[in-house]
């Protein structure tokens, strides 16, 4: 098949392109298996197509097609929404061992997706009309052939301490505008506070922004406004941080109250041409790459001045929180797991129907586990910058997702919320610098 056959029949007023989901799901891909010249699903040990897996809220699901150890694909008819379909397939990527490039597809637009563990996701695109460009083809191919050079050559470290750097120049640039510390201790003390402050504000609405709760990306937007001038880009900051306080208005966007209190007092400092440039240089990085169980440590040591000159001494690394938090809280907690699965198993052998006495027994046990865990109480008596409460955090996130997995295997229905937050992490620490980078931590977590 060449690329112009493959276009001519999937495009629009082809052939081919008014199959439904279901009609055009499996030629589409064997079609552009023959396009590419590369393996077609079944010819080799796990490669198939809609490898059956279990799908937290108690359905089975299907990964329309899965090579073990290379990809996941999903393929949609044309015109769906590609955002929902890698959201469907993220579902499933647990029960298929993480495969590292995910790929969405509605015929007409090929999303890659790449997943590789400690680097950041970077998606590649490929139109429909675009595959009759060589390099295009190449791209593709790769997936096959080599979907290890998909893998970013940053890893989310380099661009974890790239951040923080970053911070630290603007932080020790307008700690200089303070008071002298020879000549007025409390008062340069006071101004360095406030710029810390400032500086984790900003912290916290990068991250807000790659989640969603900062619509429009409104903050990056703000910082990259060339047209502001210092005061302009200060009062707008200073508005911003205002909303996200009460809630409320900004322009046209509803923006959520933030609790917490980081937003509590707003104090935005002068700033310079060169802290806007900074600030912008920051805004450019990738910040749903920052390793956030390693960030603290570092945006710690370069938001207190005391701590500067160790910005790039060694830091405890996640391997290292791992293994304390495997044996005091992952193991024991997994145990307890453990054995009430068999419990479940026998209930739920005895139940006939959904619904029926012993499939609400179960059902129940299930929610007593999930209470369980929404109670647990990890508590750090030094907790620094907060990477043991955040990497607590993940642990009980994972655990809480592996149960919903599991319990969805065995027939049961996954409840409507998320039980595990926040609310789980305690940590006492005596440098304001740190403790404020703990609660950031823990809520970016």
């Amino acid at each position: 098949m060449t690329p112009q056959d493959f276009i001519q029949k999937w495009g629009p007023g082809g052939p081919a392109h008014g199959l439904n989901e279901e009609q055009g799901a499996q030629s589409h891909f064997l079609d552009l298996c023959e396009l590419l010249a590369v393996p077609k699903p079944g010819s080799e040990v796990g490669y198939l197509f809609e490898e059956k897996n279990s799908v937290i809220g108690g359905r089975t699901g299907y990964a329309d097609v899965f090579r073990r150890g290379a990809f996941a694909w999903e393929n949609k008819a044309p015109g769906k929404n590609l955002d929902a379909a890698l959201k469907q397939l993220l579902s499933y990527s647990l029960a298929l061992s993480n495969p590292p490039i995910l790929v969405v597809c509605d015929r007409l637009t090929i999303r890659i997706h790449t997943q590789f563990t400690g680097h950041p996701s970077e998606t590649h695109t490929v139109l429909l009309a675009e595959l009759d460009q060589p390099a295009k083809l190449a791209l593709l191919r790769r997936i096959w052939t080599a979907p290890e050079s998909f893998r970013p050559k940053k890893t989310s470290r380099d661009i974890t301490e790239a951040a923080a750097r970053s911070f630290a120049t603007l932080a020790e640039g307008l700690r200089k505008r303070g008071p002298a510390k020879d000549a007025d201790p409390q008062g340069w003390q006071t101004h360095a506070d406030e710029v810390a402050h400032f500086l984790t504000q900003c912290l916290f609405c990068f991250f807000a922004e790659d989640v969603g709760l900062l619509p429009g990306r409104m903050f990056e937007g703000l910082v990259n406004n060339r047209r502001l001038t210092s005061e302009k880009l200060t009062g707008g900051l200073r508005n911003l941080f205002s909303v996200m306080r009460d809630g409320g208005l900004y322009g046209n966007d509803d923006i959520p109250w933030f609790n917490g209190g980081l937003f509590k007092t707003i104090k935005v400092p002068p700033l310079t041409v060169l802290d806007m440039t900074e600030l912008r240089n920051a805004a450019g990085l990738n910040w749903s790459a920052i390793d956030v169980s390693i960030f603290g440590t570092l945006f710690e040591r370069g938001l207190d001045p005391g701590k500067r000159s160790q910005l790039g001494a060694h830091y405890t690394d996640p391997a290292t929180i791992e293994r304390i938090v495997e044996p005091v809280l992952k193991r024991p907690l997994l145990q307890i797991w453990q054995q009430l699965v068999p419990v479940l198993q026998a209930l739920l052998a005895k139940s006939t129907k959904k619904g029926d006495k012993n499939y609400k027994a179960a059902q129940v046990k299930f929610i007593g586990w999930l209470d369980q865990l929404k109670d647990f109480r990890v508590l750090d008596p030094a907790c620094g910058s907060g990477n043991f409460l955040f990497m607590g955090l993940k642990a009980l996130k994972d655990i809480e997702h592996q149960s919903h997995i599991e319990a969805a295997t065995l027939g049961l229905e996954r409840e409507a919320d998320l039980v595990t937050g926040p609310h789980n992490m305690l940590g006492i620490e005596l440098n304001e610098y740190a403790a404020e980078l703990a609660r950031v931590t823990v809520w970016i977590g």
